[in-house]
């Protein structure tokens, strides 16, 4: 046996065992790169670098907004992922949308295995809109005439395999009704297609809500948990009798391996950062709720996710060949 050499390994596992405590509690020593996988200006970008400015103040080092749009949410992770796990570099994740696309066999690594969740913060509000002179009140009224009338009504969504598509889908699944998606490229597409009439109703983020306030639209329902405070009029579908949410949560992730003394620490900070005054007022701004969990749950909750959407993308026929 070479016993120098056998000295030497344990010598070196001995290092590293002691000095990982000491880089971890000396952390961070540079400012952080928070890469946002969407271009400047939207809910995601704004509510994200809102978060940013906030937790600096519980961070020594700034962090750094970093704007990686394409792909639908899912170049910015996939950039992040390949980084060092030293807690340099974070994301915000998207995280339906990264697993829609994992499902149809367009992303380049595993939205469980190869990333480590730091804290869900906030996510996404879904609504069914119609125009305001449509003739149903509630989504009772419309549930029922889509029935009757398979195949007639059209909604509008911002995609083939977006969140929205996937959402109204499954509600259709439940319900057993009948209609036609029409995808377009985004939001502003599908205000502006229900606005003139191109389509009966549209299924989308919060994009729709100046033209609900301004009496153009109508909220029928939404699907989350509970209420928007902005749109308490409006039942969750669950309220009205449908057994169904459709959260869209924003996660902070990493790397895969990244230490948990360095988990732990980013964990505390943005969790300080969620409570912050300013960041709240943009959350509202948005119409966006607080979905706090920290990383076991949110690993827990992502997993369970993943496996919900898996379902819906094989009914769908939108699985990875």
């Amino acid at each position: 046996m070479n016993h120098p050499r056998a000295k030497f390994i344990i010598l070196m596992l001995v290092f590293v065992l002691t000095a990982f405590p000491a880089i971890a509690a000396e952390y961070p020593s540079k400012p952080i790169s928070f890469v946002i996988p969407w271009p400047p200006g939207g809910s995601t970008d704004v509510t994200g670098r809102a978060l940013a400015e906030a937790v600096k103040k519980y961070l020594p080092q700034p962090v750094i907004v970093e704007n990686k749009a394409g792909g639908g949410g899912t170049v910015g992770p996939s950039l992040v992922v390949s980084k060092p796990a030293d807690g340099y570099t974070l994301c915000s994740l998207p995280a339906v949308a990264v697993a829609i696309a994992w499902h149809m066999g367009k992303l380049n690594f595993n939205p469980i295995e190869d990333i480590t969740r730091i804290i869900r913060y906030t996510g996404y509000v879904y609504g069914i809109v119609v125009r305001a002179d449509a003739p149903w009140k509630s989504i009772q009224e419309f549930v029922t005439y889509v029935k009757a009338n398979p195949n007639k009504i059209t909604y509008g969504s911002p995609g083939v395999g977006s969140a929205a598509h996937l959402a109204m889908e499954e509600f259709s699944f439940l319900t057993g009704i009948k209609m036609v998606h029409v995808p377009y490229k985004g939001g502003a597409e599908t205000n502006t297609a229900l606005l003139g009439g191109h389509v009966d109703s549209v299924c989308d983020s919060t994009g729709w809500a100046p033209l609900v306030d301004s009496g153009k639209f109508r909220l029928l329902a939404t699907y989350g948990e509970s209420r928007p405070p902005r749109f308490s009029q409006a039942p969750t579908l669950r309220e009205a009798g449908y057994d169904v949410t459709f959260p869209s949560p924003l996660e902070v992730v990493g790397p895969k391996g990244l230490p948990e003394q360095i988990v732990q620490k980013l964990h505390g900070a943005f969790k300080n950062a969620m409570g912050d005054e300013e960041y709240q007022s943009v959350l509202k701004k948005f119409d966006m709720p607080n979905l706090y969990l920290n990383p076991e749950d949110s690993e827990k909750a992502s997993r369970a996710e993943i496996k919900k959407i898996e379902g819906i993308v094989q009914k769908l026929g939108l699985q990875k060949k």
